[in-house]
């Protein structure tokens, strides 16, 4: 039967809007894998460019000096490793390291070569609704399309159906009205037939609906009301900051559903 996974955000980066700064040097980073890992992560992403609001742009280069020491450290550990780039060459370097997912926020549109780098490897690639400027029209038609039209083309690049996810992409390219229109509409890229991943953790959509100003930390519980709505609609994995929290709950909820087998 079937259980939720839970996907642990790791960002090597200075400027993340949650923990930018916390986990850049090695030795933090691999502390919190294995904090994460005896909490309940069924696997580690690993991000090592920030796209927060007002982010800078890196190199090439300077992403990969983030993110490749961590994942050499973290070699031996018994969890999935997942590395959040759109760059084939960070991902290429990325699944040469142990790496078993690449998470991509472009869906292979910035950078076409993903897709074949994730075939060569015999990886797993997950989609994210992104665009450039914010959505006009019927979200959930433009995501559909968007999301089966780069899943076509994972395809026949010889990426099998298993190892293809899709992710709504809270946060990305979408007005708050229309976030909650997907949140409440999860079911129907659950129907797609694709594992699906959703990612909404400390997001604004949680802070704006909580109300007020609050930290990064202070929207957790917000958080868990956007895994339950997700566990509902069925999805497969949920990407938190929270491990513990979610991954308690979670146990708990696909029990809950008949879905559990742990």
């Amino acid at each position: 039967m079937k259980q939720t996974l839970v996907m642990g955000i790791l960002n090597v980066t200075p400027d993340s809007f949650s923990d930018g700064g916390q986990y850049n040097a090695v030795d933090d980073a691999v502390t919190r894998v294995h904090e994460m890992i005896a909490q309940g992560a069924n696997i580690i992403d690993i991000g090592g460019y920030s796209t927060r609001p007002g982010y800078s742009e890196i190199s090439v280069e300077e992403e990969l000096n983030r993110v490749v020491p961590v994942l050499k450290a973290i070699k031996d550990v018994d969890v999935l490793i997942s590395v959040d780039t759109f760059r084939s060459e960070v991902a290429e370097a990325a699944l040469q390291n142990g790496a078993h997912i690449i998470n991509d926020q472009w869906a292979g549109k910035y950078d076409p070569n993903i897709f074949e780098v994730v075939k060569k490897y015999n990886a797993e690639i997950i989609l994210m609704h992104n665009a450039k400027e914010e959505v006009v029209g019927d979200i959930m038609e433009h995501m559909v399309t968007d999301l089966c039209t780069q899943a076509n083309k994972a395809l026949k690049s010889g990426i099998g159906r298993d190892k293809i996810w899709i992710d709504p992409g809270i946060g990305f390219a979408k007005s708050r009205e229309q976030e909650i229109h997907v949140m409440r509409r999860l079911d129907e890229l659950v129907a797609l037939d694709y594992k699906v991943l959703l990612a909404t953790s400390r997001k604004r959509m949680v802070k704006e609906l909580l109300g007020g100003e609050t930290t990064p930390t202070e929207r957790d519980e917000g958080t868990l009301a956007t895994t339950a709505i997700g566990i509902n609609a069925g999805v497969d994995a949920v990407r938190v900051h929270n491990v513990q929290m979610n991954a308690r709950f979670i146990k708990v909820m696909d029990q809950l559903k008949g879905d559990y087998n742990g």
